[in-house]
């Protein structure tokens, strides 16, 4: 008697006992497998999606019933449009990849600038406005997006990713001195140690750690930190104690979103390079799946983020795109099922429907955010410098639009108050560093290698992306 041919764990496609093959995109693994790989999906990104919340909230002073509600909302988004990308509605929305969607950083620093340009009572309200407009920008662009991807080659994209994580370093280094500059301790040693003690945990981990410990050295180092912060009164755990065990997301609940024309401009040039970023990123998964990634799977993908874009400010979200590390978890761990990823997307839901585990976030010192936050920002500008390595820089055009472009974005990193005579919609596009950054990079891009000259075609350019 002959011995049934056993499944194979390699390869791009993979045979059902009694059934047809099926693609290793599409294969439903048993739990002991899906949940350890969707684990990793949740630590890769974890960090990641609750930063926009954090900042965000910090900014506009929310107190901490407020800041646990917009990481909620932050957590419930991701879920939501990651379910939806991974699990798709069939010839409408979702790539059907095992593909991570969550609040994007490089909306931050708009979003900061709007805030810093309106009221108290007005600030999320405006942001959220913006960020609505954006998500239709996003649907309504997102079909004709392969058009317009020769305007946003690595150079303007590896510009964008620099500048993103260079313009919201001082967050961090706000944070590591103790986060409320007008706090009697801000800045004092104690801080300062506590935050260089969570760095040097990251480091040891980063450097010792070996395979899943490796991944989620980020977490380990905040949850270390913390631990350490509790001898020295350094940690207040008052939130755990009133925020809900369970609720669910109230609509529009900081106030009804105001449209400000210069607020949208300004996410709308941040939505473009976000879309650019989704589109290599789906290429990106396609190939190391062995699955091809067309133009309807891209505009499927996009819609998904326009979707999520959109809607997500009616419960608090922000502006969503593609995770890049995710996709790195894929590539690196080989388990390339979409279902994994959709495990990780209903957990995100799951922890966005209990606000306490928000809270849990928010219990965090500050000093703590503080020096993992160095970490998480400053490999925001590694990945921008490793695009623009792989640019063309040898070309001497290229050289001066990166760094012309470099240098509009760092303006008002380095002086707050240079458009201070301004308009105020000039003030809103120009006072964020990305937005500035990225007008500039696809002005020059347009003028050195577009007026006059046959562009390269849209295929191209995604691939190039």
């Amino acid at each position: 008697m002959a011995t049934p041919a056993k499944r194979p764990t390699e390869g791009p496609c993979s045979t059902a006992p009694d059934g047809p093959e099926v693609h290793p995109v599409d294969q439903k693994l048993h739990p002991s497998r899906l949940v350890p790989a969707a684990l990793q999906h949740i630590a890769a990104m974890y960090a990641g999606v609750v930063t926009p919340p954090l900042i965000i909230g910090q900014a506009v002073r929310l107190d901490t019933a407020g800041q646990t509600r917009l990481i909620a909302a932050s957590l419930l988004i991701a879920g939501v449009a990651t379910l939806l990308q991974t699990l798709g509605v069939k010839g409408f929305a979702g790539n059907r990849l095992p593909f991570v969607n969550a609040a994007s950083s490089a909306g931050i620093a708009p979003m900061l600038a709007i805030a810093e340009t309106n009221a108290p009572g007005d600030q999320l309200p405006a942001i959220y406005g913006a960020v609505m407009v954006a998500g239709l920008f996003c649907l309504a662009v997102g079909p004709f997006f392969g058009r317009l991807l020769r305007f946003f080659p690595p150079l303007v994209t590896g510009v964008v990713i620099t500048l993103i994580g260079v313009t919201l370093m001082p967050v961090p280094v706000a944070w590591a001195q103790g986060g409320d500059k007008s706090a009697a301790d801000f800045g004092t040693m104690r801080n300062l140690a506590l935050a260089a003690f969570t760095l040097v945990v990251i480091l040891l981990i980063q450097r010792f750690g070996r395979g899943f410990v490796k991944q989620v050295a980020l977490l380990l180092g905040l949850l270390i930190g913390t631990l350490a912060a509790i001898p020295f009164g350094m940690a207040d755990f008052g939130a755990l104690g009133s925020a809900p065990v369970a609720a669910l997301p109230a609509p529009f609940a900081f106030g009804a979103p105001q449209f400000q024309p210069a607020a949208i401009i300004s996410l709308c040039l941040v939505m473009l390079v976000l879309m650019t970023e989704s589109s290599a990123g789906m290429l990106a998964i396609g190939e190391i799946c062995e699955r091809e990634t067309d133009g309807r799977t891209i505009t499927r993908g996009l819609r998904t983020d326009g979707l999520a874009t959109f809607l997500g400010p009616v419960f608090g979200g922000f502006p969503t795109s593609a995770f890049a590390q995710n996709v790195g978890v894929v590539s690196l761990t080989r388990v390339r099922s979409r279902y994994v990823v959709a495990a990780a997307g209903g957990a995100l839901l799951v922890l966005g429907l209990f606000p306490v585990l928000g809270a849990v976030v928010s219990t965090v010192p500050m000093p703590v955010l503080g020096g993992a936050g160095i970490v998480l920002f400053g490999s925001i500008a590694v990945s921008g410098i490793r695009t623009l390595s792989e640019a063309g820089l040898d070309d001497s055009s290229n050289i001066i639009l990166v760094a012309v472009s470099l240098g509009a974005g760092i303006i008002p990193l380095a002086s707050p108050a240079f458009y201070a005579g301004f308009p105020a919609w000039a003030q809103t596009v120009l006072g964020s560093g990305i937005s500035a950054g990225a007008l500039a990079a696809v002005v020059l891009n347009l003028f050195f290698h577009h007026l006059g000259t046959r562009g390269a075609t849209s295929a191209a350019a995604l691939k190039s992306s």
